[in-house]
């Protein structure tokens, strides 16, 4: 009986970061988890640990687990190098992440996606109601193609973005896609941009 051949996937050595909270969308999460994996990416996801060593979210629809042990408020400038992209995901991710004690700073995911944004050579992939995590750094999608849930249309354009009706996006650096079921789409994409980029 012989085996499947193996071979070097078109993102071998690099790093993909998901942010991640309670209420994410299942079959989102778990396609990542196996389509960058299968193209010989790792893939870290990353949350506000809240001095834990590690939390343990459940899925919006069947409530299954997700333990992260990534905390995003260590990711500093030089790691944040590292990864090939920053993927903020669907379902109540962002919202939650959005979430900041003293309304005077920027929560730390939106801090590290405002930092994310000020580097070219990290693709940007926000998804759904992702788009929630960059209201406070509107600047950021302003003038720029996007597409987001129909829920956040008027958000988006209030942003200064430009609305595009597509199921997936690409603006340079940014790629974007409509709803969770269109993760299948957003991953190729997001594969394909990274091949192309070398990054």
């Amino acid at each position: 009986m012989t085996g499947t051949p193996s071979r070097e996937g078109a993102l071998s050595g690099r790093r993909i970061a998901v942010l991640a909270e309670s209420d994410f969308y299942e079959p989102e999460i778990a396609y990542y988890q196996r389509r960058f994996a299968e193209e010989g990416a790792q893939v870290d996801f990353l949350t506000r640990l809240w001095g834990n060593r590690a939390i343990t979210f459940t899925g919006h629809e069947y409530r299954a687990p997700l333990t992260v042990t990534g905390s995003l408020e260590d990711v500093d400038d030089r790691r944040l190098g590292e990864y090939a992209a920053l993927i903020v995901p669907s379902g109540m991710v962002a919202d939650r992440l959005r979430y900041t004690e003293d309304i005077e700073r920027l929560a730390p995911a939106t801090d590290l996606l405002r930092r994310a944004f000020a580097r070219s050579g990290t693709l940007k992939g926000i998804i759904c109601h992702g788009m929630w995590l960059a209201s406070s750094i509107p600047y950021v999608v302003r003038g720029r193609k996007v597409v987001c849930h129909n829920n956040l249309i008027g958000d988006v354009r209030n942003m200064g973005a430009n609305y595009v009706d597509q199921d997936v996006v690409v603006d340079g650096d940014l790629v974007t896609a409509r709803t969770g079921d269109h993760c299948h789409l957003f991953a190729r994409t997001i594969i394909d941009e990274l091949v192309l980029r070398g990054a």
